[in-house]
């Protein structure tokens, strides 16, 4: 089973659509997908569980994390919803280590069960967050294209006590960070600027899509993504005309972060 974690220090980027629409674009193309939810918002709980082809387990994730192995059922995709309590688990420092091995003890058991399993972690760093990391093989990180959220990109990879390359030195060797992924983009002139911004020093850490002409996968905004979010739908399965245009535009990146991971889609 491949574990791709997705993870940035600030909210609001859209973290959660970008997993739901990968995990349904797995699902869609075979792939038995489990879901966890770490994010006390639980926007892809939310999402998931409106879709018919989403089997939601009665075991929450802070069960999860403490210590619960509860089966889960016998689905080909399956979400473990979120808990609006999970934001105090960083409060209670004695039990972090063992949230850490509950998740790797539960990943390690539901191994043979799913192909991929997808987390989306909350937007703070915190035990949540370092857990998904610690037990991780890939990272993805949408951001949105403005000075603070490339400012961040910093904070994930050198945060002290969680950042990318601190957990991997030091944790987690095996864990691959696929890339940064610009989500929410538009085609202004003030965008352009900003994604000339990102690529010049971070070229390194774009996901590329083509190499002959140096094109980067990116998210771009589109009201048809925010609807297939508010109606638990698979946005290729959407009817509209502005759903299939969307889609067009996303398919060839979630095609290459699938590469990257090395599931055959």
């Amino acid at each position: 089973m491949k574990t791709l974690v997705l993870a940035n220090q600030k909210g609001g980027v859209g973290k959660s659509a970008i997993g739901c629409q990968f995990a349904y674009y797995l699902a869609q193309q075979g792939k038995r997908v489990l879901f966890i939810d770490l994010d006390h918002q639980m926007n892809s709980s939310k999402a998931l569980a409106k879709n018919g082809k989403v089997t939601s387990a009665e075991l929450t994730s802070i069960a999860l994390l403490g210590g619960q192995l509860d089966a889960l059922p016998a689905a080909s995709f399956v979400l473990v919803p979120g808990d609006d309590v999970l934001s105090s688990l960083e409060r209670q420092p004695g039990e972090h280590n063992n949230y850490v091995n509950a998740l790797k003890a539960f990943l390690e058991k539901v191994d043979g069960q799913f192909d991929v399993c997808i987390i989306d972690t909350n937007p703070n760093p915190d035990i949540r967050y370092a857990a998904a990391l610690i037990t991780g093989q890939f990272l993805l990180s949408p951001i949105e294209l403005n000075q603070e959220a490339i400012d961040g990109i910093g904070g994930l990879l050198n945060h002290k006590r969680y950042g990318y390359r601190k957990i991997k030195a030091a944790i987690n060797t095996q864990l691959e960070l696929i890339g940064i992924l610009p989500n929410l983009v538009e085609p202004t002139p003030f965008q352009k600027g900003n994604f000339k911004q990102l690529v010049e020093p971070f070229s390194q850490l774009m996901i590329l899509i083509d190499p002959e002409k140096k094109r980067f996968a990116y998210i771009p905004t589109r009201t048809a993504i925010a609807e297939a979010q508010a109606e638990g739908a698979y946005l290729a399965d959407m009817k509209k005309t502005s759903a299939r245009d969307a889609w067009r535009e996303i398919k060839p990146s979630f095609e290459v972060i699938a590469k990257r991971m090395a599931l055959e889609v």
